[in-house]
């Protein structure tokens, strides 16, 4: 058993069940908040998950890149590479913008666009996660 791909493979099941948690639960409960106590919620919901986000996907990244340049070559590990840098490309580039948007205080609009941009970021993650699954019973 590779062990650095069981390290690869829980990062990614770690961020899997989060983004299915922030999409079900986090994200909707930003509508609940109220527009006064919305950006104090907001800023503590950023500054929380972020310690948990941050540390899983350098993580993930990071194994991957190991995984690579050890020569772990796995088609479904290679197949599940464009997932991952689409969800790092969209964290940085919609979600960290729309977030930022949000911390002047809520916004239904900038709200329905986040939840809606972060379905594809649940989506690539859930296949990510699957992917490596094979990959690592296939090993």
């Amino acid at each position: 058993m590779n062990t650095l791909l069981v390290i690869h493979e829980a990062a990614t099941w770690a961020l899997v069940g989060l983004i299915w948690t922030v999409q079900l639960v986090h994200y909707p409960l930003f509508a609940q908040v109220g527009r006064e106590a919305f950006p104090a919620y907001h800023r503590r919901h950023s500054q929380q998950i972020t310690w948990i986000v941050a540390p899983l996907m350098f993580a993930e990244l990071l194994t991957a890149g190991l995984l690579i340049t050890s020569g772990w070559l796995n088609p479904w590990f290679l197949a599940s590479l464009p997932f991952l840098a689409f969800n790092w490309a969209s964290t940085w580039f919609t979600q960290i913008p729309l977030h930022n948007r949000l911390k002047a205080g809520f916004d239904s609009q900038i709200h329905r666009r986040l939840v809606t941009t972060n379905w594809c970021r649940t989506a690539a993650w859930t296949l990510r996660g699957a992917f490596l699954l094979v990959a690592n019973l296939s090993a």
